[in-house]
Parts: C-alpha cells; structure tokens; sequence
C-alpha cells in the first residue's frame, strides 16, 4: 500500500479521504451509542428478576415494585431512543458507504475496474464517490422520514 506521499493531492481525492473519514467516524459513533444502549438495556431487564429474589431489610415489597418498575421504564425509554435514533441502521449503513469508497478508493489507486484505462480517471472517481455519498445521504433521508412516519403514527 502506498504513504500518505504517494496518494494523489487533487480535490476528488482529498473529498474521497474526507468522504471514507467522515463516514467511518459516524459509524463508529452511531455502534458506540448503539451498543451503550442496548447493554443497559440488557443489564436493566437482567436486575429485574433478580432483584425479585433478594431478601434484605431494605427491599420491601412497595420499594421492590418502585424500584422493578423503574428499571422497566429506563428499558422503555432506552428503546425509544434506540429506535428514534435510528444508532443500528446509522452504524450499518454509514460502515457500508465508507468500505464502498475504499473500494472505489483502491480500485483508482490500481488502475483497475473500471479505473484501468480510464481516459478521465480523476473524473470518473469523482462521479462515482458523489453517486455512493448522494445514494446514502437519500437512504439516510428515507430512514428519517419512515421514521418520522411511524413516531406520527404512534401518537
């Protein structure tokens, strides 16, 4: 693989390095968030029944069913904002457009696909990056408004 020196310097090639680094850091953001969540879910919903079989002084039943029924509501709140977020479908697809441009990325450093040979390479890698960002940044529309669809309809 080439250095940094050897990589090409020109504007499609600088907005394909910022393309790839834009979206690896949204994706890893949005699985950080995904994951965050999704594991005080899991511990949320685990305490639930286990707290259902201690016995100490201190845990009544009137504090046992506050304290169960909050964690119930930390789940339902916690989910709300999984599925208002969209983190799951954000990490996937955004991790989908960045290997996609390194793809393209690659192809054009090798002179392959359809690269090799190329009369206008710099402009047909162009093209190409605008076409994979523009096609996610539609999806990521999409997934708002189907979003915004179904929080309307719950309401």
């Amino acid at each position: 693989m080439p250095d940094d020196s050897d990589l090409p310097d020109g504007p499609t090639f600088k907005r394909l390095k910022e393309q790839i680094d834009y979206y690896s850091t949204k994706s890893r953001s949005s699985q950080r968030a995904f994951k965050r969540i999704k594991v005080a879910e899991i511990v949320a919903a685990a305490f639930i029944p286990f707290l259902g079989s201690l016995s100490f002084a201190w845990l009544t039943p009137h504090r046992l069913v506050l304290v169960t029924g909050a964690l119930g509501v930390l789940i339902t709140i916690l989910e709300g904002i999984l599925h208002l977020n969209n983190y799951h479908e954000n990490w996937t697809n955004y991790r989908a457009t960045s290997e996609a441009l390194k793809h393209e990325k690659y192809l054009y450093l090798g002179h392959a696909g359809p690269y090799a040979g190329a009369p206008a390479a710099d402009s047909l890698l162009a093209e190409r990056v605008e076409s994979l960002v523009s096609q996610e940044s539609a999806q990521w529309t999409a997934r708002q408004q189907q979003s915004g669809k179904t929080q309307a309809a719950t309401h």
